[in-house]
């Protein structure tokens, strides 16, 4: 199925060849002078030689340190779309080294961002998340996330945005929600996390059950997937057609069946038929988070039993290529073997 694209291409009216592009140790601190000239075309004309001077390292350590960022923020709120459009480019070029992800967090870039969050341009939209999602990488820029308040927006947004962005907010949540996830569950994200997970793009339904591996981490989580019947949802994605949205559906099992009741939940749904079969699943990842979750269902009565009929599919997996499968294998054997 093809998918609509954003494009970053500017305005007719634009032409980069035509943007003076500075040389010589003065290219950036002339370049940061521009971008507060009062003339459009000028600041236009900055903003694009300054994004093609950050893709050398070097330029970005520099930019950072000349104060390039509040003059960036600045810009973020300017009336015209290139403006904006080249701003957020530069800060997304930026947020992609580790010295411009903590010159965001030290400048207040990310509340600044987050004004662009309802822009009318795609483009300037795709660059914010883009940003956010860069920050989210590093544990102290997720923080500076959840500290700006924007994880309720960041919900929100998933409901209404392009495809191509709600997969950079899963990935941003991702990564935020499994330090806290308070914000969210009172926003309602499980409800809009479960439409997720049957959404025809592979990528969304394995970002979207990454994103519940995340929640389940927490208790709150936990009890929360449980009582929206998250864990049927799960259970049937083990037999999507798609082997990565097998191995995030899971993973988030895993979590979720770590309560009784998840397990219990789990067990009803049928899951361990389909768990079995991912115990020899190509991908590592999917066969780990299987005979973690088999292991979970094992500590049931109802199915232990069922399990000890299958203690040969875990001792193959005790020669599997993966130490930490064939270490998962070993405490499966133990809990299905044991007796009270």
């Amino acid at each position: 199925m093809a998918h609509a694209r954003i494009s970053a291409q500017l305005p007719p009216d634009i032409d980069p060849t035509k943007a003076p592009l500075a040389f010589g140790e003065r290219a950036l601190p002339k370049l940061n002078e521009e971008l507060q000239a009062p003339e459009l075309l000028t600041r236009q004309r900055a903003l694009m030689a300054l994004c093609d001077l950050l893709h050398d390292p070097e330029n970005v350590y520099q930019a950072v340190d000349l104060g390039f960022l509040d003059n960036l923020k600045i810009l973020l709120l300017d009336s015209d779309s290139t403006i904006r459009q080249k701003s957020t480019e530069a800060l997304y070029i930026i947020s992609t080294h580790y010295v411009g992800r903590h010159g965001f967090i030290q400048n207040g870039v990310i509340p600044a961002l987050a004004q662009l969050l309802d822009d009318p341009a795609d483009i300037c939209r795709k660059n914010v998340h883009q940003c956010f999602e860069m920050m989210a990488r590093l544990p102290e820029g997720a923080i500076d996330i959840l500290h700006a308040g924007l994880i309720p927006s960041l919900v929100y947004q998933l409901r209404t945005e392009l495809d191509e962005i709600q997969e950079l907010i899963l990935d941003t949540l991702a990564n935020c929600l499994c330090l806290d996830a308070s914000e969210a569950l009172a926003s309602d994200a499980i409800t809009t996390l479960k439409e997720k997970l049957a959404h025809p793009s592979v990528a969304i339904r394995s970002k979207a059950a990454w994103v519940l591996l995340g929640i389940g981490i927490h208790p709150e989580g936990k009890t929360m997937v449980f009582e929206e019947d998250i864990i049927p949802v799960l259970v049937s994605l083990l037999e999507d057609t798609e082997p990565e949205v097998q191995a995030k559906a899971a993973g988030a099992l895993m979590f979720a069946t770590v309560t009784p009741q998840g397990r219990y939940s789990a067990l009803g749904a049928e899951a361990i038929p389909l768990l079995l079969k991912m115990v020899t699943a190509e991908s590592s990842e999917a066969r780990l988070s299987a005979v973690k979750v088999l292991t979970m269902l094992a500590e049931l009565p109802e199915g232990r039993q069922t399990l000890l009929r299958h203690v040969a599919t875990f001792e193959r997996c005790l020669n599997d290529p993966s130490e930490a499968v064939r270490g998962a294998a070993e405490i499966a054997i133990r809990v299905i073997k044991w007796t009270p």
